[in-house]
């Protein structure tokens, strides 16, 4: 398969009050007389940035405005200086930019962050896309291959050693049943970098102001937004079942697994990540308008 042209735009810049928040806003505008196609919002992993969707935002762009924060201190947006919660960045930006109700689409961190922002802030949401992720970090790796590898990172950190740590972090994109030259290389070059770009950005010293939304997991129960869950079939299980779980327990959602795609599916095979994102949405529109049918 062709994988899809990088998107290489420039991020702008939000003044959040506590220095400038980085994102990407492309797409075709969201006014007119048709109904314009949702918002899409892309939530990164953690320690990467918005430029690890870059070959996603293009195969969404043709006909969804497609949004893309770097969250506080990662990428191009500022470190804290105070405490502060993901969520509530996020939502200032979508206010700012007048683009809720939107569907968030996260990987990772970026899926916790996607929860936490449907339950503190569910004005702004419509839907929910969820990868390897969106239940919180409460739960403990179990797979000797993530424990070791987490291990790795921190002892690479310990010692100061950026290269090796960054090694180890994209090294979570392969997961326990293959090996490094089994993905692509440009994926792997591309979360090494963006790693390495955020770790720059931070001391050893310097203090954690990022405040949890606690009880993602608990909590899921409460959504009342269409979820769907995708995952890749490599991933460590463990980390897989946190997606799962919410779709699981959300009002009506549903999970995909992509075959031969870890971690890192969204990048890793975009094409299929985004096909089956907008069958989703294709699904969840019918769904609501049935609902309404019925309520009327």
């Amino acid at each position: 398969m062709t994988r899809p042209t990088p998107y290489d735009g420039s991020p702008a810049r939000f003044p959040s009050g506590d220095g400038d928040l980085a994102f990407l806003d492309t797409g075709p505008p969201t006014t007119g007389t048709a109904p314009a196609a949702p918002t899409l919002v892309l939530l990164h992993p953690g320690w990467t940035d918005h430029a690890l969707w870059s070959e996603v935002v293009p195969l969404f762009a043709a006909r969804h405005r497609v949004i893309a924060p770097d969250a506080r201190g990662h990428g191009a947006s500022a470190n804290a200086s105070r405490p502060f919660r993901q969520c509530d960045d996020l939502a200032a930006l979508l206010r700012h930019l007048g683009a809720g109700p939107a569907v968030l689409i996260g990987c990772s961190m970026g899926a916790d962050l996607a929860v936490a922002t449907a339950l503190e802030h569910p004005d702004l949401v419509r839907a929910l896309v969820l990868s390897g992720g969106g239940s919180g970090r409460n739960m403990e790796l179990r797979t000797p291959w993530a424990v070791e590898n987490a291990a790795r990172q921190q002892a690479a950190l310990a010692a100061g050693d950026l290269p090796a740590w960054a090694e180890h972090f994209a090294h979570g994109a392969v997961g326990p049943q293959r090996q490094p030259g089994d993905v692509p290389a440009e994926l792997l070059d591309r979360i090494r970098t963006a790693g390495l770009r955020t770790l720059s950005k931070h001391t050893p010293d310097e203090p954690d102001h990022h405040i949890p939304v606690p009880d993602l997991a608990a909590r899921a129960a409460a959504l009342t937004v269409p979820v769907l869950a995708v995952n890749g079939a490599l991933d460590a299980p463990e980390l897989a079942s946190y997606a799962r779980h919410v779709a699981d327990s959300a009002p009506w959602g549903r999970t995909v697994t992509l075959p031969d795609a870890g971690h890192f599916a969204p990048m890793e095979r975009p094409g299929e990540f985004v096909e089956a994102v907008k069958g989703f949405l294709r699904e969840a529109e019918g769904q609501a308008g049935s609902e309404a049918g019925r309520g009327r």
